[in-house]
């Protein structure tokens, strides 16, 4: 499941998107257009800076930005930024530690190709896809 904190991440971006002729978006701007706390978004935004995702400049007329264009950013890009793995099971999760019944799951198959159909679906989905400015 995708938590508020994800979704919310991709109506940041996408709130950026549409807003990018202005240059850098104060948060507050955001936070109102959005509906959402601005408490909330600096947590979610310090995450997007950390992932270079977006940039952002204090002071007057900072704000943030994307970083690149919307046609650049993968829906599932800015999932796993936020949420983490995507994977379904622990055992399909990068880097997870080789499980010892894999050899006798019957239901591994199944979740790697979940897993499969879910990357390549939030992986095929361009930030622009979901703005109303293309």
């Amino acid at each position: 499941m995708i938590s508020t904190k994800g979704r919310y991440a991709l109506r940041v971006m996408i709130d950026l998107a549409e807003h990018a002729d202005e240059g850098y978006i104060p948060l507050k701007d955001v936070a109102a257009r959005q509906e959402i706390s601005k408490k909330y978004l600096e947590i979610i935004v310090k995450e997007l800076v950390n992932s270079s995702l977006v940039s952002g400049v204090s002071g007057r007329g900072g704000g943030y930005k994307l970083c690149r264009r919307p046609e650049d950013y993968s829906v599932g890009e800015i999932l796993e930024h936020t949420e983490g793995s995507l994977a379904t099971v622990a055992c399909l999760a990068c880097g997870a530690a080789p499980c010892p019944r894999a050899a006798d799951c019957r239901t591994l198959s199944m979740w790697a190709e979940y897993d499969k159909l879910k990357h390549d679906f939030f992986y095929g989905k361009r930030l622009s896809d979901l703005t109303t400015v293309h």
